[in-house]
């Protein structure tokens, strides 16, 4: 269990991270350090491995205080955005790094050299320049250079950035794979939500140098702490409603109380919509004039406007502007703001 009790990180005189409690760890094997740019979440997983002095506040892992222990000493693996392989080394020689550092015989490095390249999927890769590799293939050796010498925790800092879409799902569920298959307990920062939610059981959401929301990935959409974390999630609408015994009453039709809203307190409340929490279909009795849309692949992206408010919708069918339609909720896709 990593422990964190009011740290504060500063740069000079310009405080980046303000007293910050957060656990990690126990049921959570990988958990997401979400915010936006700047946040200060990088300084904070810099500060966990020891790279940014902590100004105030303890990192403890396991209960023991980690301010006299020295990076080296501290068993974490670490990997950075671009990796930071050797380039002028092979992929084994790259991986087996760390085990040379700690006195592991050159046999038992070639071992777990190539334990590691099936675990990334990387068989028979060792005597590759990483130069030769691509982005994809370059992340994965950092991981397992990260992983060869068995850390407590490993600590990746945007490892998917660099990548395109495509291949940042894909190694999103990859790297998700090798650190579950190897039990390690990680922590992940990332500015995508989408990143966050595909990789961790828990995520805790940063801003301006304070977490500001943690929970697992459906229950951080369902149950924002406030309207900011909704929003940054994807809410592109906030509207009133009133919760009733069963049901969740808004403008736009009443949504049915489910498991992840059951907590929710009854009265007055703000509900968080996604693009995709309503559907719009062409009604000439509908309520809402569409005044925008716009082809997707299979569907179209509507606004529309509904008692004097402009709502974000999809349709299955093409609509067009000045169509009437009935919006009609996705209870999955809307969530309840906490605060």
């Amino acid at each position: 269990m990593l422990t964190l009790r009011d740290v504060s990180v500063r740069y000079g005189s310009d405080e980046v991270v303000h007293g910050v409690d957060w656990e990690v760890g126990g049921d959570a094997l990988v958990t997401a350090l979400l915010g936006p740019s700047g946040c200060g979440k990088s300084t904070l997983l810099r500060a966990i491995a020891g790279l940014e002095p902590v100004a105030s506040g303890t990192v403890a892992f396991d209960g023991v205080d980690l301010q006299a222990i020295p990076v080296h000493r501290r068993d974490f693996g670490v990997v950075f955005q671009d990796g930071q392989l050797f380039p002028g080394r092979t992929v084994g020689q790259n991986i087996a790094y760390g085990l040379a550092r700690r006195g592991v015989s050159r046999a038992q490095a070639r071992q777990r050299v190539a334990e590691l390249l099936d675990l990334v999927q990387l068989p028979g890769a060792a005597d590759r320049r990483v130069t030769e590799l691509s982005g994809g293939q370059a992340q994965r050796v950092a991981v397992a250079r990260a992983l060869a010498p068995r850390p407590r925790l490993l600590l990746l800092d945007e490892p998917l950035a660099a990548l395109d879409r495509r291949l940042r799902d894909d190694l999103a569920v990859a790297i998700t794979d090798i650190v579950r298959d190897s039990g390690t307990p990680t922590v992940v920062v990332t500015h995508d939500h989408v990143e966050a939610a595909m990789m961790a059981d828990v995520v805790s959401v940063m801003r301006a140098g304070s977490i500001v929301d943690t929970a697992a990935p459906q229950r951080l959409w369902r149950r924002p702490a406030n309207e900011w974390v909704a929003r940054f999630l994807g809410a592109t609408d906030i509207v009133d409603g009133v919760i009733g015994s069963a049901a969740l009453a808004t403008a736009f039709g009443a949504i049915e109380i489910d498991a992840d809203l059951a907590d929710a307190p009854a009265g007055p409340c703000r509900a968080a919509l996604r693009p995709d929490s309503l559907r719009a279909d062409r009604d000439d009795a509908g309520r809402a004039v569409v005044t925008r849309s716009a082809p997707l692949i299979g569907t179209w992206r509507v606004q529309a406007v509904i008692d004097g408010r402009a709502l974000d919708a999809v349709s299955d069918t093409a609509v067009a502007v000045g169509d009437r339609v009935s919006l009609t909720p996705m209870p999955e896709r809307i969530g309840v703001v906490r605060g």
